[in-house]
């Protein structure tokens, strides 16, 4: 099989905080290519997977990596956060651990047909799922300026989002906004970028904003892990890979609400991190990709 140089992110990590050794089923929140539940399934014959994936190509890849252990795999192409849709399919009663790595994977930023990467022209696209009709071109075509603002100040963090939207709105009345690389261009025009030596492109900021409206990437992620945390039993190992702190306050936030005293009631959680773990140098070195993640663990109490 192709590797498409796959390297699953804080792998050995992932593993020891699922504790995923123990035998039962673990749910793969984000299985993309499976790099994750391939080594889980090599390491523990008793072990089963359940993956979701938004992804259909990823989710086919997945599969055939898989093969091997299929009668020990259950796919599906939904969005993670709808879980509690196939809870009659889940044996919660088994569940050891969850994962969500909530990264978008190699496959998919190196295929300039997808429109992740701003290093690689192609069309303004962005969909995780390729069913749903909302991409990146769309609301760069149509959102108002003050709203395309709003989206790269909240979701990208950046400064002068107003003469961005500005610059936008102008290019696409001209049809000059037709792909990546137009938008980078024009990002790199606005922000009279020069390369610096570690200081971050900004149309990486733009091109993650876009992305997080798109696939409406931090919607209920908070309000998932509190009710999947509520729906496991004691000893489930909760574990989440986060790429941006937009994404990493919403997990940490979410585990301190689960770990606290609410309203009287006891905690659901313990937290196991209590500060997110970061890839070794040596993984950095292997998969530059890695620098940015976080991962978060808790377990059910």
């Amino acid at each position: 099989m192709k590797d498409y140089g796959h390297r699953p992110v804080l792998l050995e990590e992932a593993i020891t905080y699922l504790q995923a050794i123990r035998p039962g089923v673990y749910i793969d929140c984000t299985v993309g290519l499976g790099g994750h539940a391939l080594e889980i399934l090599r390491r523990n014959p008793g072990a089963k997977i359940i993956g979701f994936d938004l992804d259909e190509t990823s989710l086919k890849e997945a599969a055939k990596r898989l093969t091997e252990y299929s009668s020990r795999v259950k796919l599906f192409q939904a969005d993670f956060r709808n879980m509690l849709e196939f809870k009659k399919l889940i044996p919660f009663e088994e569940v050891r651990g969850l994962l969500a790595d909530l990264g978008i994977s190699s496959f998919q930023l190196d295929n300039p047909e997808r429109g992740f990467s701003f290093n690689l022209e192609g069309p303004l696209d962005m969909r995780m799922d390729q069913r749903q009709k909302i991409t990146a071109e769309k609301i760069l075509m149509s959102y108002p300026e003050a709203r395309l603002a709003e989206i790269f100040r909240k979701y990208g963090e950046l400064h002068h989002t107003r003469l961005l939207a500005r610059k936008i709105v102008s290019s696409r009345k001209l049809g000059l906004l037709k792909t990546t690389t137009d938008l980078k261009n024009l990002v790199e025009e606005t922000y009279r970028w020069v390369p610096q030596k570690n200081r971050l492109h900004p149309a990486a900021r733009v091109f993650q904003a876009l992305r997080i409206e798109v696939n409406q990437e931090l919607k209920g992620l908070d309000d998932f892990l509190e009710n999947i945390a509520q729906r496991c039993l004691p000893g489930t190992r909760l574990v989440v890979i986060s790429f941006h702190s937009l994404e990493d306050r919403l997990v940490k936030r979410a585990f301190q609400r689960l770990a606290s005293n609410r309203d009287g009631t006891q905690p659901v959680v313990r937290i196991i991190t209590r500060k997110p773990v970061r890839p070794t140098a040596e993984e950095i070195a292997i998969n530059s990709r890695s620098h940015s993640a976080k991962l978060r663990a808790a377990e059910r109490i």
